[in-house]
């Protein structure tokens, strides 16, 4: 923390205080830069001695750039100046044992009877934990005094207690020079005894003149500070408001042009009014302006020469702008307008579109969007550019096609059409024999919806459907084969596996409903009955037959020959299927029961659990139960 101290003696001893604006310093004692060690002062030759090393005794001094390590490392280290200026020294005292003046010099070229601000920085250098935590502390009185001695003005800083961390501190407070009188003396005394702490670093020693308070400004405003634009012509009105303290007091405004830390005096400005004109063509930077005052007996003398704060125009750039857009686009996509170089963006364009941001999109874009889009630029300094872009739209294509929807038969192909541009693509490819033709022939193996992705010339696309219905070709069943017996009836057992299709049964003879897939049929006799089913999508149509077989009674053999040959090898009695419940019983000679059937699924093969019967007659009872008779009778098993 830097801490300013305008401090001066009690009333009582005529101590001056500045109540107006202050110069530059016409002394600034900073003790050079440079390479360790800095020479010995001539100023600081009382009571104490110069050593080349780091870290002196009690009673001795130094000039340094940095200082490292000191006595056990009870001291800071100080890796620079006051500024931190690159090699900046600054003076390092050991306090001597006794209270003593450790910096005295005399200072030439004051003007009289003229108030000045004296200044100083001060650092103590032993840590808070040094000395068992109680560390002598360095305890200064500045002395400003005439050549004779007399002290015309002193401050006492009392104690300056250590820190935790290095700290500089600035001490200062203002005196009067006597009339007729242009040079002083400066006196440093430390007033604590050496030993364990008073250690102390001294830099940046200052003089600086005194006069009325001068108040400067914009005309019209209270900010130090005026923005301009570079490229426009542009006028500033500076004033400063001057109390009174100069008998006959001298104007003279100066400039600080940019890139320069000189103050010159521009010729003929010598009121407290400054109108400044700044050309289309003044450079970019930072001006800067102050009033100084001085009476006009010491015109010319910068010792008693007072400035007022500095007023600033700042000619700002212009924005650097660029500008991009997405574009040339299709019309019904987005195109996206791009720009840097500023903090503000305002955007214009065609059919009244406005908006604001570095980056904006514009949905679904029409033709009539083409044309040029505005940007206007502002950045931070309020300084404003203008630049466009053309953003072009291309046409969309439209797609059309000969068909939305198609049936074909399965196995077959049908030509898909599609126009409107000058490429298509079509998706999934398949199932077509090209896809990127805008007429290929689709023949999918089932039903597919394609889509056709249609682009023109600038690559702007469009896209239709096509509805492909892939038909199955009838499949007919006309049923098992059948018994009957004579004068009764029986329904057939007809499918078909297909699309759009009609049915129709051959001979239409004794049959209940020829376009029915189960009708009713009674022949008299032995009939085949043909089932065809035909695609009304023209698909083709498929036929199955059906034989009903007509039993005028139920005829049963009465002998087989289950020897293996394959022929007659098992009991037969084919009418039997002309019914519907029935079962049938075959017993030997003892009356044993040897086979047994429910409706006779699995003939009799002249077996008895699985092993061959004898040769012999065996006999028989069927019971029909649909009708309720019996028929019995006997069977002969010859091998």
């Amino acid at each position: 923390m830097v801490l300013l101290l305008l401090i001066g003696l009690e009333s009582s001893l005529g101590a001056q205080l500045c109540q107006g604006s202050l110069g530059d310093p016409i002394v600034n004692i900073t003790f050079g830069a440079g390479n360790n060690p800095g020479p010995p002062l001539s100023a600081a030759a009382i009571g104490y001695q110069y050593v080349p090393t780091d870290c002196p005794s009690d009673g001795f001094y130094t000039v340094r750039n940095n200082t490292n390590i000191c006595f056990g490392n009870t001291w800071h280290t100080v890796t620079g100046d006051r500024t931190s200026s690159p090699n900046g020294y600054f003076m390092l005292i050991n306090a001597s044992n006794q209270p003593s003046d450790f910096y005295v010099d005399t200072i030439r070229g004051l003007c009289s009877a003229t108030t000045y601000e004296f200044a100083a920085w001060v650092l103590n250098v032993i840590k808070p934990s040094s000395c068992n935590g109680n560390s002598n502390k360095p305890n200064i009185t500045f002395s400003i005094e005439n050549l004779a001695g007399t002290v015309l003005q002193q401050y006492h800083t009392g104690n300056i207690n250590p820190t935790d961390v290095p700290q500089w501190v600035q001490y200062g407070f203002f005196f009067t020079t006597p009339a007729n009188a242009s040079n002083i003396v400066v006196r440093m005394r430390n007033n604590a005894p050496g030993g364990c702490g008073n250690d102390l670093l001294l830099d940046d020693i200052t003089f600086r003149p005194c006069g009325p308070r001068l108040t400067p400004s914009f005309l019209g405003s209270s900010s130090s500070l005026r923005d301009i634009c570079e490229g426009e012509q542009t006028t500033v009105t500076l004033v400063a408001d001057v109390s009174s303290g100069f008998t006959s007091p001298y104007f003279q405004w100066q400039e600080q042009l940019p890139n320069s830390n000189v103050w010159a005096d521009i010729p003929g400005a010598n009121t407290t009014t400054l109108i400044r004109s700044f050309a289309t063509t003044a450079p970019v930077g930072t001006y800067g302006y102050r009033l100084t005052v001085v009476e006009s007996t010491n015109i010319g003398s910068s010792a008693c020469t007072i400035v007022s704060a500095p007023l600033t125009v700042r000619v700002n750039s212009k924005p650097v702008v660029t500008i991009l857009n997405s574009g040339p686009v299709c019309e019904g996509t987005s195109v996206s307008l791009t720009a840097s170089g500023g903090a503000q963006y305002n955007w214009s364009g065609p059919n009244g579109f406005s908006g604001t941001g570095a980056t904006i999109s514009i949905a679904n874009i029409k033709r009539t969007d083409t044309g040029n889009y505005y940007l206007e630029v502002i950045n931070t300094a309020g300084c404003r550019a203008v630049d466009s872009t053309r953003v072009g739209i291309y046409l969309r294509p439209t797609a059309l096609v000969l068909n939305d929807t198609l049936n074909i038969c399965k196995g077959e192909g049908e030509m898909l059409g599609a126009s409107g541009g000058v490429s298509y693509s079509w998706l999934p490819s398949v199932g077509l024999s090209a896809a990127n033709l805008p007429d290929p022939i689709a023949s999918p193996a089932g039903s597919t919806r394609y889509i056709v992705i249609v682009a023109n010339a600038d690559g702007c696309t469009d896209t239709a459907y096509v509805q492909v219905n892939v038909l199955q070709r009838p499949t007919v069943s006309a049923g098992a084969d059948k018994n009957l017996l004579s004068g009764q009836s029986l329904f057939l057992d007809g499918s078909v596996a297909g699309n759009d299709y009609a049915v129709a049964w051959t001979p239409h003879y004794f049959i209940s409903d020829p376009l029915s897939l189960h009708p009713a049929v009674s022949p008299l006799k032995d009939t085949a009955y043909i089932l065809t089913a035909t695609s009304l999508a023209g698909c083709g149509s498929h036929s199955d037959t059906v034989r009903v077989r007509v039993f005028e009674q139920v005829r049963i053999p009465n002998v087989f020959t289950p020897n293996g040959d394959g022929i007659n090898d098992i009991w037969s009695i084919p009418a039997l299927s002309a019914y519907h419940n029935y079962s049938v019983l075959i017993f030997n000679r003892y009356g044993q029961q040897i086979f047994q059937s429910t409706r006779y699924d699995k003939p009799w093969d002249g077996q008895m659990n699985g092993k061959p019967l004898p040769v012999g007659t065996y006999y028989y009872v069927i019971h029909l139960k649909d009708t309720g008779a019996r028929i019995s009778g006997w069977v002969d098993v010859i091998r």
